[in-house]
């Protein structure tokens, strides 16, 4: 495989993947140098340390594990195993930089795997506190294959993300399309790789190779009636002592902190709950606002410069979500536009009055495929830009009547013919300039504003909007054609017929 490959099979991911060095943020790397001088710290004391370094929390793990017959659970054993002299060295060797400076999908997926602590912490550690480290260090650790992957393809993490996430693609296809192999099995051979905790390894078997398990589950978890919910796991044993498990905390923190990341209201959130609450053998409405007040604590507890937080949606409203699908490509009605603009061109013009050539104008940008549109003519004094025709506009918005003195912009539209294209680099500068009904109106990624004369002189002017996607360059096309046939009709409205 060439250097500039991406990797298509498990064994290449493996290597690859296996390969990469991961930076540590130079604030933490240097905390651990001095608490490492410190001969007062304790190893639990360099374990809580680690908490927030989680990229050299799973340096030093995989170090401690190494070729280890019983592989530490836990950072503490680990340091523990590793000794004072070899943590300096390894300390010496990893590559740093500042926290702000690591790579952003890094970043984004380690405040996704410290959201998922937090979960596995609130929800599960006080009530196995025996267990507490076992719990805490595998949640952490759990999406750490992942990690390699933000840094090294970032540019796959996002597509997947957005394809997957977004816009509800099967994974299996678009890991084969991305990948060439499902991501689960590229994680589940690297954390064996690197003999990270059994745990870890569990869950990713059980997203795999054992997921009749989660199936089985997930169909008792989605009763509403506790007393059912018990019934149906006494009349399947194995289930029942399955359910139970330690182990399954970790998947289900991480399920929940992935799902969030997405949407709280979509369907993976409500899955992930709804095996929580079977775990925990609370109802679902608990469960949901101890997820909401952990994902509130996850922020509050970490920084979260340029990246992504679920917590921030919890004031959204419902329905509202971090990861917009994939806008649909324009389609545009070839046919009927060009059925509609050869009646604007049509000499002697078969229009009888204003209202008749408006109408026809906004069907023909309609075919354009645009969401919003309107169509405004000045009245006799100039003084205002009345609505005649509108598209997607509701309430107030298909009444629209514009002040021409109060705007400098639609002044100098009204002056001569001109076409206003913004894009969202220039609606920071340039949409204060219009009435602030037309920027309700028309909240589009992109605008197109354009006057047209009749004669050489104003009397009309065009808004459309691209909606949640940009105007593509054949939509573009359409649509500067279509204002040209418009002005034609104008200038032919009022030529007498034969």
């Amino acid at each position: 495989m060439s250097a500039n490959a991406t990797p298509r099979t498990l064994a290449e991911w493996t290597s690859h993947l296996a390969s990469v060095r991961l930076p540590v943020a130079s604030e933490c790397r240097q905390a651990m140098v001095h608490a490492q001088a410190d001969p007062l710290h304790s190893t639990r004391d360099l374990s809580e340390i680690l908490a927030g370094c989680p990229v050299l929390a799973l340096r030093l793990l995989r170090e401690a594990n190494h070729e280890a017959r019983n592989p530490s659970a836990t950072l503490e054993s680990a340091l523990t195993r590793l000794g004072t002299a070899r943590i300096d060295a390894l300390l010496a060797q990893v590559p740093d930089q500042p926290a702000a400076a690591l790579p952003l999908g890094l970043r984004q997926m380690l405040v996704i795997s410290r959201h998922a602590a937090q979960q596995a912490d609130g929800l599960f550690g006080h009530r196995l506190a025996r267990l507490w480290q076992d719990i805490h260090w595998c949640s952490l650790l759990f999406l750490s294959p992942l990690w390699a992957l933000a840094c090294s393809h970032p540019e796959l993490l996002r597509r997947w993300e957005q394809r997957v996430m977004a816009d509800g693609e099967p994974a299996a296809k678009v890991e084969r399309e991305l990948l060439g192999v499902p991501v689960r099995e590229i994680a589940l051979a690297l954390a064996q790789r690197w003999q990270l905790p059994e745990w870890i390894i569990q869950g990713y078997r059980l997203l795999g190779r054992d997921n009749r398990l989660l199936v089985r589950a997930l169909h008792i978890a989605r009763e509403e009636d506790p007393l059912r919910q018990q019934q149906l796991l006494d009349a399947q044993p194995d289930l029942r002592r399955w359910v139970t498990q330690p182990a399954n905390t970790i998947l289900l923190a991480n399920g929940l902190a992935l799902a969030a990341h997405a949407a709280w209201t979509g369907h993976d959130s409500q899955r992930w709950q709804s095996l929580t609450g079977l775990y925990l053998q609370l109802p679902l409405d608990e469960i949901q606002q101890q997820v909401h007040q952990q994902a509130a604590e996850s922020a509050r507890l970490q920084p979260l410069d340029g990246v992504w937080h679920p917590a921030q949606a919890l004031l959204w409203p419902t329905g509202d979500r971090h990861l917009k699908p994939t806008p649909k490509p324009a389609v545009m009605d070839q046919p009927g536009w060009r059925e509609h603009c050869a009646r604007l061109l049509a000499r002697p013009s078969p229009f009888a009055n204003v209202p008749q050539l408006a109408n026809c104008a906004a069907q023909a940008l309609q075919a354009c495929d645009v969401p919003r549109l309107a169509l405004l003519f000045a009245d006799r004094s100039r003084q205002h830009l009345l609505c005649q025709q509108s598209v997607g506009l509701a309430g107030d918005a298909a009444r629209l009547q514009l002040d021409i003195a109060a705007s400098p912009l639609l002044q100098r539209l009204l002056q001569a013919p001109a076409q206003l294209r913004l894009k969202p680099d220039q609606q920071a500068r340039l949409l204060g300039l219009l009435p602030e009904a037309v920027r309700h109106a028309f909240p589009g990624q992109e605008l197109l504003v354009q006057s047209l004369a009749r004669h050489g002189r104003v009397v009309m002017l065009l808004i459309v909007d691209a909606g949640a996607r940009h105007f593509e360059e054949e939509q573009w096309q359409a649509l500067c054609r279509t204002s040209r046939c418009i002005e034609a009709a104008l200038g032919q409205f009022d030529q007498p017929r034969r």
